[in-house]
């Protein structure tokens, strides 16, 4: 993991703008960079997939006015974690900041946002190999969950007793980190502590419901304009299906009915449009819990005004 340098007196600057799909966030934080001096570190779980552009509302490269950094960092096909983009993202960080520039942080996956700037410890576990963890659920398929979570109350009591035996997944996460000498219970202690390692501001952008739901329909509606299911076509050619992560990803998973000749265009529209607002709600449900987040309202404002209010929120 890719840490900033300990010994420096002063954190490195980072900006941060956060806040629900469709609101407007790569907009307004491309047009921060432009005016800062910075460049682009993407936080979005799915734009880090090669060949998922549209249907991820990737920036096209003709488009970019900055640098993008994290993009495109993985085959649809291939394991990807939070702990990876960590690494990731914070080398990203180093390698602006060490040019000069002002890192800035764009997406909505919160998560993503937290581990690249939060002081977030991830064990080994979360890139480890599948042999360990085939071992407990097959465990926990043998014997049943209530002793595969005595196994777990053996090796780490303070887990078990925050996980119920039922949670079957998390359990096996919990003894997986276990295995290698991390308690989940004191991690996601950690968790909620939201700690930056970094001199950072966070912006976010809300707008009014009605008009964000109605910028989420109209954004799909773009995306299959401009070709999104024979996005899905190809990446199903290339092995889409047999992706865990890629294939769940809103806006794919929901048109390869559609490719199957099983649900019309207009079925899965739909679902998309109604997927795609239940995730911005659970986004602002998410960013809404971080107290040192600076909130904008851009139902009324243009990009230059938001851009405005988001530069009088900054005190560097």
């Amino acid at each position: 993991m890719t840490s900033p340098d300990s010994q420096s007196p002063q954190p490195p600057r980072v900006l941060a703008v956060v806040g629900p799909t469709a609101v407007g966030k790569t907009a307004l934080a491309e047009e921060l960079a432009v005016r800062l001096g910075g460049e682009i570190v993407s936080a979005d779980s799915m734009q880090i997939y090669r060949g998922m552009d549209i249907g991820t509302a990737k920036p096209p490269l003709a488009q970019r006015r900055v640098p993008y950094h994290c993009l495109d960092l993985a085959e649809p096909g291939e394991a990807f974690s939070a702990a990876l983009f960590q690494t990731a993202a914070r080398e990203a960080i180093a390698d602006i900041t060490a040019r000069g520039k002002l890192p800035v942080v764009a997406g909505g996956t919160g998560l993503y946002v937290r581990a690249a700037l939060d002081a977030m410890e991830f064990p080994a576990g979360e890139q480890q190999d599948n042999a360990v963890r085939a071992g407990y659920e097959a465990y926990a398929a043998e014997h049943g969950p209530e002793a595969l979570h005595s196994l777990l109350a053996e090796r780490d009591p303070a887990s078990a007793t925050a996980l119920h035996a039922n949670n079957v997944r998390r359990v096996v996460r919990a003894l997986e980190m276990a295995h290698d000498g991390v308690s989940y219970a004191e991690q996601r202690a950690g968790f909620s502590a939201r700690t930056s390692v970094y001199d950072a501001r966070f912006i976010g952008l809300t707008m009014d419901r009605a008009r964000l739901y109605q910028r989420v329909d109209e954004r799909v509606e773009e995306m299959v304009a401009a070709g999104l299911l024979n996005e899905v076509r190809r990446l199903l050619g290339a092995g889409l299906r047999e992706a865990l992560t890629a294939s769940q990803a809103i806006g794919y998973k929901e048109f390869v009915p559609v490719i199957e000749g099983d649900a019309s265009m207009e079925e899965a529209v739909s679902a998309v449009k109604q997927a795609s607002r239940r995730y911005a709600k659970r986004q602002l449900t998410w960013f809404t819990a971080d107290p040192r987040i600076r909130w904008i309202d851009v139902t009324e404002l243009t990009l230059n005004q938001a851009t405005d209010a988001a530069m009088g929120t900054l005190d560097w």
